[in-house]
């Protein structure tokens, strides 16, 4: 048996090492679904509006996606274990501060402070994988990273809704349940994570990139939660937003292309397939993300269910992703392919998305159950699958920037997501409820000026307009997910065939090495294994 290469761990290493990185994936998932069920209540007892109720979920991704870049280069240029720690005690502290907040401000603030440390953690799991476990074996792994991440998701909305639904804990408990596992983690990572640093002199961080592109993001999403209620789509306000936007990515772009160390690499960009993912990625951050937030709020208000019992009727779409991510990755590290999943998932993502816009406040709830599945199954089937087909196009030197490049695009469109989704829902949930309030002789006023989400401080008869609005409300949403979900099916067939790395492309002087420590064994060198091109086009 030949010894592991320098720079890897050996199969005991991994797997111990394995379990910490997971933990950590789960925390990180943990912090977003946890809270999905119980935002309803959490804002309502805030005496919070829609679109802040957007903002608790828009402020944490947005500060993620901004993020995850800087996490991604910095894994490619310092020791990648620091980083994740870093990022645990960030999230941490994150955590602690939102489960502390007076006012529904605070609580946003709180969250973007959080989605700094949840940045890192989902961009450096899977740099931290990719450096230890070759990629044929990768399939495999990403289906545990993919069962893991359905147990946050299945398990995560069901503990938020009972921790709500517990007197004595509260919504407050909600923030506070990831700390001690986060140290957990945090602990189990210092035993068992051990990777080699290679570190590179003259090391210049984009951070002008960053803020550009972070800026210019952020702006778009503030025009899209306001436009159309605080001020008119042709008014001086969108003008300038939309302008700034423009300027301001044009920038990041012109930065991007002459910095030394930029955040988004623009020639990795370019690549065919790195291109494409990251189109297929928009779409399934939009389900990923928009999905989870928006049915907790669609079965709490638009259906009166508690939070426990609508964290039990998300179960179907997280079982789908649980089943499907297994099953895909398992068959990837079986067959090799990686596409005809990801094209799979695309087109049941939208064939799921397709079912769940005809729903509304009297919609059966099998019928949901099984458009939430096929929604879970589209999303399992691709959104691992995607980093893992840029990962076997790009050397071992650039998939830090490549994976990490993924998930920011996957995030952004997340961002984006919830806020056009949120937006959307805000102002036909607002028009509907003038509208029905009118035609039932009601005045507006009757509502005493409090939120619509605090539905207990409002009069029996308004409950039932603002809850068939939201009912009525939520099918429309899906609609434009499932039209946006057509450009990754798209990008998913023009993805051009990727078969699965035997090996890790180790830097040269790492060869070097480990072809000598082979050669002691009668081992192949590593050359000949890897086949030197290392990935292989069908």
């Amino acid at each position: 048996m030949s010894a592991s290469p320098p720079g890897q761990m050996n199969h005991r290493q991994t797997l111990e090492a394995l379990s910490g990185l997971l933990l950590v994936l789960f925390v990180a998932m943990l912090s977003s679904t946890v809270v999905s069920t119980a935002l309803p209540k959490i804002i309502g007892s805030l005496n919070g509006s829609q679109t802040q109720y957007t903002w608790v979920v828009t402020a944490t991704l947005l500060t993620a996606t901004a993020t995850t870049p800087i996490w991604g280069k910095l894994a490619d240029l310092f020791n990648k274990k620091l980083l994740i720690q870093i990022s645990i005690v960030v999230f941490v502290v994150g955590s602690v501060v939102a489960g502390m907040a007076q006012n529904a401000g605070e609580l946003i603030a709180a969250r973007a402070f959080q989605g700094i440390g949840v940045g890192g953690l989902q961009a450096l799991v899977q740099v931290a994988i990719a450096a230890m476990i070759p990629p044929r074996e990768r399939g495999r792994y990403n289906g545990y990273l993919g069962g893991v991440m359905a147990l946050a998701t299945v398990g995560g909305p069901l503990l938020g809704g009972l921790i709500v639904d517990t007197s004595w804990l509260g919504w407050r408990w909600c923030f506070f349940v990831g700390v001690p596992v986060a140290i957990i983690a945090l602990v189990l990572l210092q035993i068992t994570l051990h990777l080699p640093t290679v570190r590179r002199e003259n090391v210049k961080i984009d951070y002008l990139g960053a803020a550009l592109i972070a800026a210019g993001v952020s702006l778009l999403l503030i025009w899209i939660s306001f436009v159309d209620d605080t001020f008119a789509w042709l008014s001086w306000q969108t003008y300038s937003m939309v302008g700034g936007t423009l300027i301001l990515l044009a920038l990041a772009v012109r930065v991007e292309s002459r910095a030394p160390e930029p955040i988004v690499p623009l020639p990795i960009v370019r690549e065919r397939n790195t291109a494409l993912a990251i189109l297929a990625s928009l779409a399934v951050g939009m389900a990923m993300f928009g999905g989870a937030v928006f049915l907790g709020q669609y079965f709490q208000i638009g259906r009166g269910y508690s939070p426990t019992e609508a964290g039990l009727l998300t179960i179907p779409m997280m079982a789908g992703v649980l089943l499907s991510s297994i099953i895909s990755g398992r068959m990837i590290t079986k067959t090799g392919r990686i596409k005809p999943w990801i094209v799979a998932g695309a087109i049941v993502l939208v064939a799921g998305f397709g079912m769940l816009s005809t729903i509304d406040h009297a919609t059966a709830l099998w019928y949901v159950g099984v458009g939430m599945f096929a929604v879970g199954a589209g999303v399992g089937m691709s959104m691992q699958n995607l980093v893992l087909a840029v990962q076997n196009t790009v050397a071992l030197k650039d998939i830090g920037a490549a994976s990490s490049t993924v998930a920011f695009f996957r995030s952004l469109g997340g961002t984006i997501g919830v806020s056009v989704l949120g937006a959307v829902l805000a102002r036909r949930v607002t028009d509907q409820i003038t509208h029905d309030l009118a035609a039932a002789g009601v005045p507006a006023s009757s509502s005493g000026g409090s939120s619509s989400l605090n539905l207990g401080a409002l009069p029996e008869a308004i409950q039932h307009i603002v809850r068939a609005a939201y009912g009525d409300a939520t099918g429309h949403i899906f609609l434009l997910s499932a039209l946006i979900g057509i450009v990754g099916v798209v990008a998913a067939l023009a993805l051009k065939q990727v078969t699965l790395r035997d090996s890790l492309d180790l830097p040269a002087e790492l060869k070097a090495a480990a072809v000598a420590a082979d050669a002691i064994d009668g081992a192949p060198p590593i050359d000949q294994v890897d086949g030197g091109a290392a990935t292989k086009q069908r």
